[in-house]
């Protein structure tokens, strides 16, 4: 075999691209050790159900590789459902009794993003607004922070979030200084050291730096510290967790609960995964294939099912740290699984004397990771209705389930978009001949070959900033382009973000961009969402477009 064209399996694979794969898949794997050790022990299966996901995930769904630079682990979204079908599985009191729902439940979750795959589903995520995003991300920052919060302090955590609300302060009441020390510690060092170098392994070194202070204080200096450790981990070979037969004994009733959990974790591993896989797009200047990606992810969970992983999806943090270690392939994913092997084997009898609060403050920084900030602040400050279904989707997400905010911030976002369209499409038709705003856009002649013109021609919304960006994208050759808005009578928080990014992206190749025809009311939007001046200064969008190309002219002839 012709080791230069494995393509087949190994895709984008190169041996010139041998060298990056194989650092991007360390630093991935560097990152992943930690994180799959906490999300693992917030499960409630333990920390090697999240090492085993990390290895087996990430190997199968690299293999498939729908996106070349993706890396696959267990993630906060992921893990936050898990746990609640564990909890409600029954796991702490009977594990052997509820360990074959748990099992069922994860894999179907594997087959039904299979069968995601296979529909084609990849197509419609670009339908979720970023108010639905913003809030249902915002929404799992919150959960995973109150799920470590009783950890962090040294206490136990009750059962549900109500619960988990309502005890808030008895962990400060009953405060253990061990606790406290350690995990405050490696917050401290999560976010002290990428302001040294960003190349340092944040995570890592503050896992080390946080057990090796609880060894010196409890150990060296016999200090009485009352903390809990993450205990045993087995350093086997990862192998089937049950016989098939077990899985017969399930009930109608435990099968329908597991068909449900199984279509919530397919549905909300979908929307994790392809979020990451534009990440990497925009990263790499690629373009990935979604529905191969979910399928490579159902088949990737479904096997980690069997071997007692957790389920797990696209890591933003582990795909970005692999591409910007040099990765270029699949070949790094799987570089990847093959180290966190070889730790789960070699390590493992180390990794028990872990403390939990350090483990606690690694996911506590994930938690606030997690929260869109930028984003929830600028949608808040408008008090529209994207603010309504922002407040709305993270109240959901929170009290209720991911899924059930998800459908129900798209619902009301689609309901607010129609309601709003209704009304200026109503107000547009008593406005006059808008082909007249069109005669007006006449190129002079000195300038004609150096520019493009991008006719934007109805709103600038969610269902639409995908294509609007590919098509921007795909002007080149150009020194200035003109974005005519003259037929955009609205435009959205989505469309906001997408513009912004496509203004960017034409400055970094150093084409001038001017936008003409700007109504008011998306002039004002836009200095609310502080794409003006941060991204475009004031004087390159016009209301007039003879102005714009006034200013556009001087511009390049000043160039010339």
């Amino acid at each position: 075999m012709d080791f230069k064209n494995i393509t087949n399996i190994t895709g984008s694979f190169t041996t010139k691209s041998l060298k990056g794969d194989f650092t991007g898949g360390l630093t991935a794997a560097i990152i992943a050790l930690p994180m799959g050790l906490a999300f693992g022990l917030q499960s409630g299966l333990g920390p090697q159900a999240g090492l085993y996901t990390a290895i087996l995930l990430a190997l199968v769904a690299s293999i498939v590789a729908g996106t070349k630079t993706l890396i696959s682990d267990p993630t906060g979204p992921m893990t936050i459902v898990a746990a609640t079908i564990i909890a409600n599985a029954g796991f702490s009191e009977e594990p052997s009794n509820a360990l074959p729902l748990i099992v069922l439940s994860f894999a179907l979750g594997g087959i039904f993003q299979i069968l995601f795959g296979f529909i084609r589903v990849a197509q419609y995520v670009k339908y979720i607004s970023y108010p639905v995003l913003s809030g249902f991300m915002g929404g799992i920052g919150v959960i995973i922070i109150l799920t470590q919060w009783h950890t962090f302090l040294g206490g136990e955590r009750p059962g549900g979030i109500i619960d988990i609300i309502l005890d808030l302060h008895t962990p400060i009441i009953e405060y253990h200084w061990s606790s406290i020390i350690l995990g405050s510690l490696t917050l401290v060092f999560i976010y002290f050291i990428p302001k040294i170098s960003k190349k340092i392994p944040a995570g890592l070194i503050s896992l080390i730096i946080g057990t090796l202070v609880s060894f010196t204080f409890k150990k060296e200096w016999g200090w009485h510290w009352d903390y809990s450790t993450i205990g045993e981990i087995p350093s086997d070979l990862p192998k089937i967790i049950l016989p098939f037969s077990e899985f017969l004994n399930i009930s109608f009733s435990d099968f329908s609960i597991a068909i449900v959990s199984g279509l919530t974790l397919a549905g909300l591993g979908t929307i994790d995964t392809l979020l990451t896989s534009v990440v990497a797009d925009n990263l790499t200047k690629t373009k990935h294939n979604g529905n191969r990606e979910l399928i490579g992810q159902g088949i990737g969970n479904f096997v980690a099912a069997l071997f007692g992983g957790l389920p797990g999806a696209g890591s933003t943090t582990g795909t970005v740290a692999n591409i910007n270690s040099n990765g270029k392939s699949n070949m790094s994913g799987i570089f990847k699984a093959i180290f966190l092997l070889i730790v789960l084997v070699g390590l493992g009898p180390f990794l028990k004397d872990v403390p939990k609060p350090v483990l606690s403050a690694l996911l506590i920084s994930v938690g606030i990771g997690i929260i869109d900030f930028k984003g929830i602040k600028k949608l808040f400050s408008l008090k529209n209705s994207d603010s309504m279904v922002l407040f709305l989707v993270v109240v959901l997400t929170v009290f209720v389930d991911l899924l059930v905010a998800v459908g129900v911030g798209m619902v009301l976002s689609s309901f607010f978009f129609m309601q709003r369209m209704g009304e200026l499409v109503d107000k547009q038709s008593k406005s006059g001949d808008i082909n007249e705003i069109e005669k007006k856009l006449k190129i002079p002649e000195s300038i004609k070959n150096r520019i493009m013109v991008y006719e934007l021609d109805g709103p600038l919304f969610y269902g639409f900033s995908d294509q609007f960006k590919e098509q921007a994208e795909a002007i080149i050759g150009k020194d200035a382009v003109i974005i005519n808005m003259s037929q955009v009578p609205y435009i959205d928080a989505s469309g906001t973000y997408v513009l912004e990014e496509v203004i960017k992206n034409f400055k970094a190749k150093n084409v001038e961009v001017i936008l003409v025809g700007v109504k008011d009311h998306i002039f004002k939007q836009f200095e609310e969402f502080k794409v003006i001046p941060n991204t475009l200064a004031e004087e390159k969008a016009y209301n007039s477009v003879r102005a714009g190309l006034k200013y556009l002219k001087f511009q390049l002839e000043e160039k010339s």
